[in-house]
């Protein structure tokens, strides 16, 4: 006789997976027999690096690394990802006490509450945005407080607006730039405002910069560790799946605050086992290596980026070209939403994009595309779109 299975509480508070919700609407319009095109997902499509790929081949076939890698990742790999980060931003980090490797950089976003987050704290989530942010919330305990990000503020949140009893119960505080999904670049007079408001409010700022090195016309991005004060209060996520085209490859890491890194790295030390040492030898060699591979990177989505904005403002949807990341957010015309805007896109084109209330309430109004499929279908995709009547 069958038991009854009864879910978790937490798992009936997590909102439907945004990516996998729009896989099966893309699986019933394929099923009818249309060529799918797919702008949704930020998968990028380049092949990692030659000189990548040989690492790794060479370190597999290595049996030192066959067994289990050490839990805060090897001290190789540490120290080339604060060497890059003394290189590219100027921020000196230990290696050994303010550095841990990460299953790819979604991993650690997940678990560091579960490390700093009681239950009924209070953690400060952009919205709209990532949505593990909010999921790490949930599985902690936590009660998220959406801050909203809208246009007018450059799409950054409004700390002055977060009410004085809601600051003193968080615990955490998200921030993300460059931005997913809005594209939005955070100047650094906004990194420095969020660490004095940590340090009054005795807040821990996690802030997410996977898409540091996807910027354009030359216009490098900023760290939240550059500004004074932010390793008192904060640690940052860095990921090489944007950076170096590894999505698949499961690898990034954390760096600042030592107590913070600490933290993380007892949650991992008792849910995984590291990252395969094989992969982090290819990570030291893409960290470490030819940053050319980047700059080409960088080019082939400014390439991408601009076919895609003049094509979209074409039809009536209205866009600027992000400064940074690979994804466009555009306006809804009146008479829309994000969700029937999409789906009709979807029905008419074959052309699958992401609603931006999938990223939260106040994604409403706009819609997600990225630049993650090879320039002459993203020019097919605009194409279609042109016959779109809104």
């Amino acid at each position: 006789m069958a038991i009854t299975i009864r879910k978790a509480a937490r798992l009936e508070k997590l909102p439907p997976y945004l990516f996998a919700e729009i896989d099966k609407k893309k699986r019933e319009v394929a099923a009818r027999g249309i060529d799918i095109i797919s702008l949704g997902i930020g998968d990028p499509d380049l092949p990692t690096a030659p000189h990548i790929i040989k690492a790794l081949q060479e370190a597999a076939a290595q049996p030192v690394n066959h067994r289990y890698p050490d839990y805060e990742g090897l001290f190789t790999f540490r120290q080339a990802a604060t060497n890059w980060y003394k290189s590219r931003f100027n921020v000196t980090l230990d290696p050994e006490k303010e550095a841990v490797s990460l299953i790819g950089s979604k991993e650690g976003i997940a678990h560091i509450p579960l490390a700093f987050v009681n239950p009924g704290d209070v953690v400060l989530v952009p919205d709209p945005g990532y949505p593990v942010y909010n999921i790490g919330t949930i599985f902690s305990g936590g009660e998220p407080y959406f801050m909203p990000l809208r246009k007018e503020n450059g799409f950054l949140p409004d700390l002055k607006a977060i009410p004085e009893a809601v600051a003193k119960r968080a615990a955490l505080m998200w921030i993300g730039y460059p931005n997913n999904p809005t594209s939005a670049v955070a100047p650094k007079e906004f990194f420095a405002e969020v660490a004095r408001f940590a340090e009054k409010h005795d807040i821990i700022v996690c802030h997410d910069n996977a898409y540091s090195e996807v910027y354009y016309e030359g216009k490098k991005t900023s760290s939240f560790l550059e500004v004074a004060g932010a390793k008192e209060v904060g640690v940052e996520f860095h990921s090489l799946s944007k950076t170096y085209n590894m999505t698949g490859w499961r690898i990034g890491f954390a760096v600042g605050n030592a107590a913070l890194i600490d933290g993380l790295g007892k949650i991992k030390t008792n849910v995984d086992s590291g990252v395969f040492q094989a992969v982090q030898e290819a990570g030291i060699a893409a960290l470490a290596g030819d940053q050319g591979v980047v700059e080409e990177m960088r080019r082939i989505c400014q390439e991408r980026r601009d076919i895609l904005v003049r094509g979209l403002n074409a039809i009536g949807l209205a866009c600027t070209p992000p400064q940074a990341t690979f994804y466009v957010w555009a306006e809804v015309p009146k008479g829309y939403t994000s969700a029937n805007l999409t789906s009709k896109i979807l029905d008419d084109t074959g052309v699958v994009v992401t609603p931006g209330n999938g990223f939260g309430a106040s994604g409403e109004g706009y819609i997600r595309f990225s630049l993650t499929v090879d320039t002459n279908r993203l020019r097919e995709a605009v194409v279609r779109l042109q016959n779109l009547r809104l």
